[in-house]
C-alpha cells in the first residue's frame, strides 16, 4: 500500500493479513462514536500530529485513512505525509463504500475491547451475579469482598455499598491478602468489560474462592433501584510480602498457560531499533507508581485500562507490545489478555535494570482520546434509566455483528 488510495477490498485483504496496519478515522469524537471500521483508531485533525506521534511511533506504518468526507481525508494525509510518514493511504469512497461493500460499522468507543469483554464472558462462561442478589447477599451479611475494578477517580464518585477500589490490573496483584475461608469475591465496573475480565483474571490466577462478576456493574445496580455510594475511598491496599509472593506464583502459571514471552532489555534495545516494526512499550503500574520513576520510553498504561481501551494506546495492528511493572505478575496477567486479543505481546525481565537511569514523573497525552460517555446524571431518572438500559443493550449487541463479521477476528483460531 504505497499508492495514494487503497480500494476496499484491499484493505479486507490487509485487514486479513498478518502484516502491520494502522487505520485511522479523521473525524471528530462524537462522529466517530456515531459508526466507524472496527479496527479504526481516532485519529482526528485538531491534534493529529501530537497523537500520531505517540499512537503511530513508527513512520513507515502501512495507514489508511478512512473516514467520511474525502477533504477531511485528505487533509489528515497531508498533515502526516508533510511530519515524515511515509506510507499514508485514503480508503477511496471512505466509509461509505465500506458498507456499500457489505462491511460492518460499529458504534461506540474502545469498540474491540468492549467486543472482546463480551467474547470473553461467552467463551469462558464468566460466573455472575444479578444486583437483586448481590444486594441479598450483603443484606445477609454474607462474607463477601467487593473489588471494583475501574478508576479510582470512578470509584470515588459512585460505588456499591460495601465496595472497595481495586482497578484491574491490580486485582491478582493485591486480592491475595484479603482471602479468607468462604469468602466470595465478586467484581464489578460500571458496565460490563471491567467486570468481565476482572472476574476472569481471578479465575485465571488460581484463587481458591468463588468469583463473580457484578451483571451491568454499576448500572445494573442502578436499573434495579438500588442506592450507590458516593465519596468512598477504600481501597484494596498494596499486597504484603506474602501476598505478593502468592500473586507472583499465581501469575507464573499463567504465563505457562498463554505461553507469555519473557525479554531483556537487550532485545527490547535491537526492536526498538528496527525500522521495520513497531514497538509500543506500556508501564502497566499505577500512575503513582509510575510517576515515582520508570524506564525511558515507557507510557503508563494501567493493565486494566489498557485492555478496557487498546485503541486509544495501540493503532497499528500486527505491532510488538512490551510490558513492564516491577515483579512481572501485573505485566503477566495483562500481557495474557492481550496475547488474546491478538496482539504480538511481551514482558520486559531485566533484573540488571539500572534504578538511576529511571524517569521521573507522568506521561499524560496532550491529546484527547474519545470518551465513553455513560449515562451518569440523574437529573430525569427515568431518561437515566433509558440511556443505561440502551448502553448495556449496545454493549451486549456487539457479539451479533462479530458473529456475521468476518473481518473481525481477536485470535488466529478464532472463537465461536
Amino acid at each position: 500500500m504505497t499508492t495514494d488510495g487503497v480500494s476496499v477490498s484491499e484493505l479486507t485483504k490487509a485487514i486479513s493479513g498478518t502484516g502491520e496496519l494502522a487505520i485511522v478515522d479523521p473525524r471528530d469524537h462524537e462522529t466517530y462514536s456515531q459508526g466507524h471500521l472496527l479496527w479504526a483508531g481516532s485519529l482526528r485533525l485538531d491534534d493529529a500530529l501530537v497523537a500520531a506521534e505517540v499512537l503511530l511511533p513508527r513512520l513507515s506504518t502501512p495507514i489508511v485513512i478512512a473516514g467520511e468526507e474525502e477533504d477531511e481525508d485528505r487533509a489528515l494525509q497531508s498533515v502526516l505525509k508533510e511530519n515524515g510518514w511515509t506510507n499514508v493511504t485514503v480508503l477511496e469512497g471512505g466509509i461509505r463504500s465500506w458498507t456499500q461493500a457489505g462491511h460492518e460499522l460499529y458504534s461506540g468507543v474502545n469498540v474491540p475491547s468492549k467486543l472482546f469483554g463480551e467474547l470473553v464472558e461467552r467463551h469462558y462462561g464468566t460466573p455472575h451475579v444479578k444486583a437483586e442478589q448481590l444486594n441479598q447477599w450483603i443484606t445477609e451479611g454474607r462474607r463477601l469482598v467487593i473489588l471494583d475494578s475501574r478508576t479510582e477517580r470512578e470509584f470515588n464518585r459512585m460505588s456499591i455499598p460495601t465496595g472497595r477500589s481495586c482497578p484491574g490490573g491490580e486485582l491478582v496483584h493485591r486480592v491475595f491478602d484479603l482471602l479468607q475461608q468462604d469468602v466470595t469475591v465478586v467484581v464489578n465496573c460500571a458496565g460490563r468489560t471491567r467486570s468481565i475480565l476482572g472476574a476472569e483474571s481471578l479465575v485465571r490466577a488460581g484463587i481458591p474462592n468463588d468469583v463473580v462478576a457484578l451483571e451491568n456493574g454499576t448500572m445494573g445496580w442502578e436499573l434495579a433501584d438500588l442506592t450507590l455510594d458516593h465519596g468512598n475511598d477504600d481501597a484494596a491496599p498494596a499486597p504484603t510480602v506474602r501476598g505478593r509472593q502468592r500473586a507472583s506464583a499465581a501469575a507464573q502459571k499463567v504465563s505457562r498457560r498463554f505461553e507469555v514471552s519473557q525479554i531483556t532489555s537487550s532485545t527490547m534495545s535491537e526492536w526498538k531499533s528496527d525500522d521495520s516494526r513497531t514497538l509500543y512499550q506500556f508501564d502497566v503500574r499505577t500512575p503513582v507508581e509510575y510517576e515515582a520513576g520508570h524506564l525511558a520510553g515507557f507510557r503508563n498504561a494501567p493493565g486494566g485500562q489498557l485492555i478496557q481501551a487498546t485503541d486509544e494506546y495501540a493503532i497499528t495492528r500486527g505491532s510488538r507490545i512490551v510490558l513492564a511493572d516491577d515483579d512481572l505478575t501485573r505485566a503477566t496477567m495483562t500481557a495474557s489478555w492481550l496475547i488474546e486479543m491478538g496482539w504480538e505481546t511481551y514482558v520486559l525481565n531485566d533484573e540488571s535494570g539500572d534504578n538511576s537511569s529511571l524517569e521521573h514523573g507522568t506521561s499524560d497525552s496532550t491529546f484527547r482520546s474519545p470518551q465513553v460517555v455513560l449515562p451518569y446524571d440523574p437529573g430525569d431518572a427515568h431518561v437515566a434509566r433509558q440511556a443505561m438500559q440502551r448502553y448495556l443493550d449496545w454493549e451486549v449487541a456487539l457479539v451479533d455483528q462479530y458473529d456475521r463479521d468476518t473481518l473481525a477476528r481477536f485470535t488466529h483460531e478464532g472463537w465461536a
